[in-house]
């Protein structure tokens, strides 16, 4: 079929996921291509310290992050979008959504609708959960990271916040708009693993860590436990209900969409970045650099113990992942170069970003490979790997340091993957976590060659990039939506190894020798250096 048959024939599957920056939709066809994509751009808001979106710009985003698809439709294949073949809803993970009978009304709530939000969504940014966390993770005797969900709710415990009695359901933002979409209280495991841990082996919440949470807080007589308020755990290729034919007025407002289509587990941005780079088997791994960055290594067992720099999740299908999770990536550098920006219009030269981006990371590659001893810190929020509660953006110099431009660029590079070498250090030098193949997607890798060669050099490992990495999670939750009517039996692994890559791993950037001794110079520095950040944080309000 042609991109236009196929849309005409109900045979299209959609993608969407909610970014930190940007809602992307994703239309592929029956051989999994992208035939059409339409997006949104929104911002978090800090609202009483607490980073979040309201539950009005999620469904005013949504709905017009479709619109722009059908207009996208429209201009290309002059037809409209009426059936779908399914669905699947991706979004930033971890986070903090509570919902209760007497929470509070959000504006375009469907009159029916008898649990609404108890408090404003907290989302993966906020880090103001590390007593809990910590709290929790001697419990547990496992790494409870500060945005995990059951982190958040355990905050509000001990904070003695009004709502807590009155949730009904928790759960992350992909698991809500699926929900009001489909009317069904499910996540997808991966999404799920970052609310509480989750056992391999059962495929469901961690049976002995929910008891002991309910014990932990049985004197506070909630009417709820802990399992009565969680989404079911489901994982890919299990369906996760139908859109109902409010979902189909929600998401698209023009009316044209019919309901009645499947709708695949949602899922959270991990593990659509694992599923959009043939990622999801053992001795994989995938890193995902844009606003934030996080590092996704398949395992082929268990860590020897805990560590807080290392998250435990799960891929779509349930194996068991190393993740670590990093606040802060190309936020920084994106401002500097903004800058560059702003001074060519001064001199009055017309700027393409593309060629500003392209010809200041493509100089940075002269540099030293130390940085020439200039060090640079992005952190815009909070870094918990790196023992930051808050984010000061800095630049360090010495009198004796190269300071210059290609060297000034590269440390600010250099600083995207720097709390992601910090975590990876552990896995590769301490548990000699063996890997095979890691890839790279997101926006550091879009100038091509140069986003890859800083991660080998701080991985000490050859990266690659696939063509199609650039389509990101919404590809990648696509990807999922279509393994739920097209799978043939085969599990996940098999499915992209062999339908939706047939092989194909991409352009392969080894490690330059020169680079990953640079780096490690690099890093050592950037560690003895971590009390400055932690002074710029203590003194500047």
């Amino acid at each position: 079929m042609t991109a236009k048959e196929t849309i005409i024939a109900g045979k299209a599957v959609l993608g969407i996921e909610f970014g930190s920056t940007r809602i992307k939709a994703v239309l592929i066809d029956e051989e999994n291509k992208p035939i059409a994509q339409g997006s949104h751009e929104w911002e978090n808001q800090l609202h009483d310290g607490i980073w979040t979106y309201s539950t009005e710009a999620i469904w005013y985003g949504l709905a017009d992050c479709y619109a722009d698809l059908r207009k996208n439709v429209k201009a290309q294949y002059d037809c409209e979008i009426e059936i779908l073949a399914s669905i699947g809803i991706s979004a930033m993970m971890h986070g903090y959504m509570a919902f209760g009978p007497n929470g509070i009304a959000s504006q375009g709530a469907p009159v029916g609708e008898s649990e609404k939000i108890l408090s404003p969504f907290r989302t993966w940014r906020n880090t103001n959960t590390g007593a809990a966390a910590a709290e929790l993770s001697s419990l547990f005797n496992y790494n409870i990271p500060l945005r995990w969900s059951i982190s958040h709710l355990y905050q509000c415990i001990l904070d003695n916040e009004e709502h807590v009695p009155g949730i009904t359901y928790l759960t992350t933002l992909a698991g809500y708009i699926h929900w009001r979409l489909t009317g069904e209280k499910v996540l997808g495991i991966g999404d799920a693993s970052g609310m509480i841990p989750v056992d391999p082996e059962t495929k469901n919440y961690n049976a002995e860590m929910v008891q002991k949470f309910n014990e932990l807080v049985a004197p506070k007589n909630f009417p709820w436990k802990l399992e009565d308020i969680l989404p079911k755990c489901i994982c890919a290729g299990e369906n996760a209900g139908f859109l109902t034919e409010h979902g189909a007025k929600r998401l698209d407002i023009s009316g044209h969409l019919k309901p009645g289509c499947p709708m695949c587990p949602p899922e959270g941005d991990a593990g659509t970045g694992m599923v959009a780079t043939n990622a999801v088997k053992q001795r994989t791994g995938n890193v995902s650099a844009g606003t934030s960055s996080f590092s996704m290594i398949v395992l082929e067992k268990d860590l020897s113990k805990p560590n807080e720099m290392i998250d435990m999740v799960t891929t779509p299908d349930g194996s068991l992942v190393a993740m670590v999770h990093c606040n802060n990536c190309t936020s920084d550098i994106n401002a500097w170069v903004k800058l560059f920006k702003e001074y060519q219009e001064l001199l009055g030269v017309p700027v393409d970003m593309n060629e500003v981006y392209g010809k200041l990371y493509n100089n940075a590659l002269k540099g030293d490979p130390d940085c020439g001893g200039v060090i640079a810190y992005n952190y815009i929020s909070g870094e918990p790997v790196a023992g930051m509660q808050e984010g000061r953006p800095m630049v360090l110099r010495s009198a004796n340091d190269k300071f210059n431009l290609a060297n000034f660029i590269r440390t600010n590079l250099y600083a995207t993957v720097a709390v992601l070498k910090l975590g990876n250090d552990i896995l590769f030098k301490e548990e000699k976590v063996k890997v095979d193949r890691i890839t790279g997607h997101g926006g550091l890798f879009k100038t091509p060659g140069v986003g890859q060669s800083v991660l080998a050099a701080a991985l000490n490992s050859p990266i690659s990039v696939m063509e199609t990495a650039g389509e990101g999670g919404a590809w990648g939750i696509a990807l999922l939506a279509g393994y739920l009517i097209n799978n043939k039996g085969m599990n996940l692994a098999d499915y992209l190894e062999t339908i939706v890559f047939a092989g194909n791993t991409g352009v392969e950037i080894a490690p330059k020798p020169e680079d990953v001794e640079g780096f490690n110079k690099y890093i050592e520095n950037y560690k003895a250096c971590l009390p400055v950040e932690a002074a710029a944080v203590a003194n500047k309000k």
